[in-house]
């Protein structure tokens, strides 16, 4: 490669850009990722880390490896920390990085919807280290109750609140319904575990809501079977690390509080210096490229593109991949002097699981929940994690789980 040829940076090793990066791979550019982690994180998966079901190894992998052999490809850990969309330079952790074409692939970050104290005091799933930190305040909450003398402070001890009921949500819930009710009875005889409670909050009358109303009943009816109370219309106001307070002015204590209620765009995007749609998210044309720098482009979770029906698409890894997927193509189309084409997304269905045997999916006009729906699950999160070793060793340990009721990441790492 020489000086000449044109500086192509990708902000992000998510979904998104690691799909532009790949697609960018026989371009007559330098391509240059960067991202302030090392990795490239499965995300859907984080609750499974959560909940002692894998390893935080086994959702992630080197972002240096994935793209061993791209020749036209260097990557950078670090963080940018400001865009000069008129200079055409990053700011970053290493110094200035000047780009002719850039994609921000910033990915999402938790809305706390200007809930300070549930900003502070909240877990949430975002990364490996706040899964990793949920799972130490989980197992660690049992530790404390089989040790409190004082019935209240152990049932808050015990109480598990989630507060949203998307996919994340009904996932966690149905995950750590399992981890207790098939795992952790066994390791703690002692406890009585009709102290236990796991509550699923949902501010509005429905789960799932970007599914039909037979599995959204569906995802309810067995989250009950699994003991975990579904509550609706029920909204958080306040939480201080020990009680949750809902805007109808009821009081629960609980020492835990999962927030899964809400995403908007990531920190970068508020310093762009340019307006923003709902969820922080930057407004792009259907090129994908931001109004006045046909040279940028925005993918995934902080894209604001709307259809037809005034909606954007959802903050979900297919459309980040299919947006990549177009970004990269239209840059070599600039390269080569040609017009841009449109982003169309091609909704490939949604999947939720609820634990053992039971998920909802929707494929077109097609559902299904159940047995089922729960092998294209596991199907469709091994076929897109990264790497040969990382799918082998998620099948191994979902395997061992199901076969013997045991998960052998139930590590306490920190206090």
């Amino acid at each position: 490669m020489t000086d000449s040829l044109p500086t192509i940076v990708v902000v992000g090793a998510g979904f998104g850009g690691l799909q532009v990066a790949r697609d960018l791979r026989r371009a007559a550019a330098r391509v240059v990722l960067i991202d302030r982690r090392g990795y490239h994180l499965f995300q859907p998966l984080l609750y499974q880390v959560a909940t002692a079901g894998l390893g935080p190894d086994q959702i992630a992998y080197p972002a240096r490896a994935i793209l061993r052999g791209q020749q036209n490809l260097d990557f950078c850990m670090t963080e940018v920390r400001q865009v000069n969309l008129v200079n055409k330079t990053l700011e970053t952790g290493f110094g200035e990085v000047r780009y002719d074409y850039l994609v921000l692939a910033i990915g999402g970050t938790p809305n706390y919807f200007g809930l300070q104290s549930v900003a502070q005091h909240a877990f949430t799933l975002k990364d490996l280290s706040s899964a990793v930190n949920l799972r130490n305040r989980i197992l660690g909450a049992f530790e404390r109750a089989v040790q409190e003398p004082d019935a209240e402070r152990r049932r808050a001890a015990l109480t598990f609140v989630v507060a949203g009921g998307g996919p994340t949500g009904v996932e966690m819930a149905g995950a750590l319904a399992e981890l207790i009710r098939l795992v952790l009875t066994k390791d703690y005889p002692r406890l009585n575990f009709k102290d236990v409670r796991i509550l699923l909050l949902e501010a509005s009358d429905r789960l799932l809501s970007g599914m039909p109303p037979k599995l959204q009943e569906a995802a309810a009816e067995t989250l009950w079977h699994k003991h975990v109370e579904v509550r609706f219309g029920a909204a958080v106001a306040d939480y201080d690390g020990d009680r949750v307070l809902l805007k109808g002015g009821e009081v629960i204590p609980a020492c835990t509080l999962i927030w899964a209620a809400g995403v908007r765009a990531a920190g970068l995007a508020d310093r762009l210096g340019m307006q923003q749609a709902r969820q922080g998210r930057v407004p792009v044309e259907r090129t994908l490229q931001v109004a006045g720098h046909p040279e940028v482009f925005v993918v995934g979770d902080a894209a604001y593109l709307e259809d037809g029906m005034g909606q954007p698409p959802p903050m979900v890894a297919p459309v980040a991949i299919q947006q990549g997927r177009v970004a990269a193509r239209n840059i070599l189309r600039a390269l080569a002097g040609q017009a841009p084409e449109e982003f169309v997304y091609s909704d490939p269905g949604t999947l939720a699981t609820i634990g053992r045997n039971a998920a909802v999916a929707r494929v077109g006009r097609w559902q299904a929940h159940g047995f089922f729906a729960w092998l294209l699950w596991l199907g469709v999160h091994i076929f897109w994690l990264v790497g040969f070793r990382n799918r082998l060793l998620v099948m191994i340990n979902w395997a061992w789980d199901y076969f013997f009721y045991d998960r052998g990441a139930r590590l306490i790492t920190s206090e």
